[in-house]
């Protein structure tokens, strides 16, 4: 596989995995398994995550940096729940463990394979030969 493929799957992968975050987070939230009954406040966990969507669509590397920080948050609250809710809402947890965990990945291998793409600007010097 080329480094122009695993750019675009990676970026299509982390796309994908943050949209079904938010997707997941709202419908959590609102309708699957709200913690008060017609929803709560907790849906606007989600709006951090919109922040990256146009930097990930633009394919900014600085994005794929910072959401690959960000998304332990998610994480962690998906590892709580995940312990302390009853079902259905542990369900959704699960689901928002793998889908931090994709997100992660993503993010690393994203940033990981245009760096080794990128030519260095400062090349290093040969070693003397003797």
């Amino acid at each position: 596989m080329n480094k122009t493929t695993q750019i675009d799957l990676t970026r299509r992968l982390a796309l994908a995995s943050l949209l079904g975050l938010i997707v997941l987070g709202l419908a959590w939230e609102m309708w699957l398994a709200p913690v008060r009954p017609g929803g709560s406040l907790l849906a606007l966990k989600v709006l951090p995550l919109c922040i990256p969507l146009a930097g990930i669509l633009k394919n900014r590397m600085y994005t794929y940096r910072w959401v690959s920080l960000l998304v332990w948050l998610y994480f962690t609250e998906g590892v709580v729940r995940a312990w302390s809710d009853r079902a259905p809402g542990n369900y959704m947890a699960f689901i928002e463990v793998l889908l931090c965990l994709t997100l992660f990945a993503a993010c690393a291998l994203h940033v990981r394979v245009r760096l080794n793409n990128t030519p260095s600007i400062n090349p290093q010097p040969e070693p003397p030969t003797s």
